[in-house]
């Protein structure tokens, strides 16, 4: 009788860069499988860059920096309150200010996205390696957050999309498109409502989903625990927000 020769199975190919992208909206699982294998997450940033910097243009072109700051202030009025006691002069020269500051800050998005990136990964590995025993690593965990946060780059295409059509007394740079429940409420409502509904956004609930499913993988922990992790964390943040709101 002929021996059976049982053939190890084929291990999974690597993925490109752009194969990690797309798998992390069809197949999350394959995209963070292999960053197992390869930590890289400059394609998913530099996307992130283009759209930031796309729709900062329509920003530009269509509503102004100017208007958008103006906006802004309208939303608090203490502020505003304080700004209109002061001579002419020098509300015009404290709003041109706000305005490049807003700008800058805008366009600083490369830097300052990067640097979020690294807080969150370093938190989000400390809680998953010391809070439930798993092995990620910080690189790892970088890759996380830029592969996991990519539906933020559609909400980003949606806001060019909506930015382009939407009245300039209407734009609202911290909230500029309608995924999130805090869009729709009315804007007398006091600030910590709002700034919830803000947080329970579309978008947001998608990236969460995804860090959760990414953190399972990369440290090797069950995704009950990565969800306790993630979710934790956003719960803390939320509040962190709304309480600031109450300070506004």
């Amino acid at each position: 009788m002929a021996e059976v020769v049982i053939q190890p199975e084929a291990s999974t190919p690597p993925l490109n860069e752009v194969q990690r992208v797309v798998d992390a909206f069809v197949a999350p699982s394959k995209t963070f499988t292999d960053i197992r294998r390869s930590a890289s997450w400059w394609l998913p940033w530099l996307l992130g860059v283009i759209v930031t910097v796309a729709f900062g243009m329509v920003v530009q072109q269509k509503i102004t920096w100017a208007k958008a700051y103006d906006n802004n202030l309208k939303q608090s009025p203490k502020q505003m309150e304080r700004l209109e006691q002061q001579p002419v002069d020098a509300q015009v020269k404290a709003k041109a200010i706000g305005t490049n500051i807003t700008k800058y800050i805008f366009f600083s998005f490369p830097v300052l996205g990067i640097l979020i990136a690294v807080i969150a990964a370093a938190v989000l590995m400390a809680t998953v390696n010391f809070g439930f025993g798993g092995r990620a690593k910080f690189g790892q965990m970088m890759a996380v957050w830029f592969y996991a946060t990519l539906p933020w780059a559609i909400q980003g295409i949606l806001g060019i999309v909506t930015t382009c059509f939407v009245d300039p007394d209407a734009f609202n740079l911290n909230n500029f498109v309608g995924t999130n429940i805090g869009y729709y409420l009315p804007t007398d409502l006091p600030k910590p409502i709002i700034a919830l509904g803000t947080a329970i956004d579309v978008f947001t609930i998608w990236a969460l989903i995804l860090m959760t499913i990414g953190i399972a993988i990369v440290g090797n922990i069950k995704k009950g625990q990565a969800a306790t992790a993630v979710w934790g964390w956003w719960v803390i943040m939320t509040l962190l927000k709304v309480v600031g709101a109450m300070f506004q």
